[in-house]
């Protein structure tokens, strides 16, 4: 049975190759949703490694953050920027997973990051993530949840407030739109525990910061952040 199954597999493939989610080229057999050269060539960041990389700088002087970095870095043209782009606008959980899974190994093998507890996503507003059906920064969780074997929770910080999009806005209108939209509830298991907040792409900062700033408060936690990419 499982012989005709590998052989049906074949067929199909052979007809209806998948394509690499970076360049779209066929993958070969023994490649999944990324082809070998893309994967060696992806524009990682190693900031995980280094406690002046411009993601930590950000906060500096500012909210209270243990480290923060970002896994990936890439310029506006960059094959890598669809991925991205598919994770947040075409349902390709699967890259998100992956791509946590990545940037959590290598966190594992080597990082400044300090101890923690738990992995929190920055949450969607319910009637967003009801219409796109899933929350991308979740989607990364669960692959840096799966490297590190430390839990993530989506019960504890709550968004309350439905905002626009930040793709447009200035430094200023991103930190305005996002000023009293979080909240924490469920805050016994996560007091004064370290939580490692995660987003998809970082710019300014704004969101992270006040996810962090209503953990601090709420919750009395540390809060470190690992983000995707950094536009």
């Amino acid at each position: 049975m499982n012989i005709i199954k590998e052989y049906w597999n074949d067929f199909i493939f052979l007809f209806y190759p998948e394509v690499c989610r970076a360049c779209n080229r066929p993958l070969s057999k023994n490649e999944k949703w990324i082809c070998t050269s893309c994967l060696l060539d992806m524009p990682k960041s190693d900031y995980w490694n280094n406690l002046k990389n411009p993601v930590n700088q950000m906060f500096w002087g500012k909210t209270k953050i243990e480290f923060a970095s970002a896994f990936l870095l890439f310029s506006k043209d960059s094959s890598y920027r669809k991925l991205i782009h598919s994770l947040k606008y075409k349902d390709d959980k699967e890259s998100g997973i992956n791509l946590g899974e990545l940037y959590g190994k290598e966190i594992h093998l080597n990082s400044k990051y300090p101890t923690i507890d738990y992995i929190i996503p920055v949450p969607l507003h319910p009637k967003k993530q009801k219409k796109r059906g899933y929350n991308q920064s979740e989607c990364i969780s669960k692959g840096l949840s799966k490297a590190l074997n430390i839990e993530y929770l989506t019960d504890s910080l709550v968004r309350i407030v439905n905002t626009s999009t930040q793709t447009k806005k200035h430094k200023d209108e991103r930190w305005e739109n996002v000023a009293g939209v979080f909240d924490v509830v469920n805050t016994n298991k996560i007091q004064g525990k370290h939580i490692l907040l995660v987003d998809d792409v970082i710019t300014t900062g704004a969101t992270v910061e006040h996810c962090a700033m209503i953990l601090i408060e709420k919750a009395n936690c540390k809060v470190s952040i690992a983000c995707l990419a950094r536009a």
